[in-house]
């Protein structure tokens, strides 16, 4: 089981802005901050749910575009919201919401490139 997940990101505030807007509608928040004063190095934030950060972002490191990241979706309507949001909060489409009967017969899914081309997707695999 996996705990949480980083990426890299060029522009700290552009990424924490862009994954603030296109998370909302899947109830996913900043929850943390930490300062590049705090760790002596890289600025990190992490965003989740129910009080856990799972996903966090920093600075520092050279990013590494290619990286898939997938986030559950409560429901459909939820996966459209997500792609709306990352569109408007300056993500490129990458795959607009639809069925991927390929993967298996409810996989509903949007697909995002953030700013530092990384594939940020929501899915919901139950039927609606």
């Amino acid at each position: 089981m996996m705990d949480h997940i980083g990426l890299a990101v060029a522009d700290f505030e552009r990424s924490k802005s862009f994954f603030a807007n296109a998370l909302a509608p899947l109830d996913i928040t900043l929850l943390m901050e930490v300062t590049a004063e705090q760790t002596g190095g890289d600025a990190h934030a992490g965003f989740g749910a129910d009080q856990k950060a799972f996903f966090w972002i920093g600075n520092g490191r050279k990013p590494t575009s290619g990286v898939h990241v997938a986030f559950t979706a409560k429901s459909r309507s939820q996966v459209d919201a997500f792609h709306q949001a990352a569109m408007t909060a300056g993500g490129r489409d990458n795959g607009p919401p639809g069925l991927r009967p390929h993967y298996h017969p409810n996989y509903y899914g949007a697909f995002i490139l953030d700013a530092d081309g990384n594939n940020i997707e929501a899915v919901c695999h139950k039927s609606e």
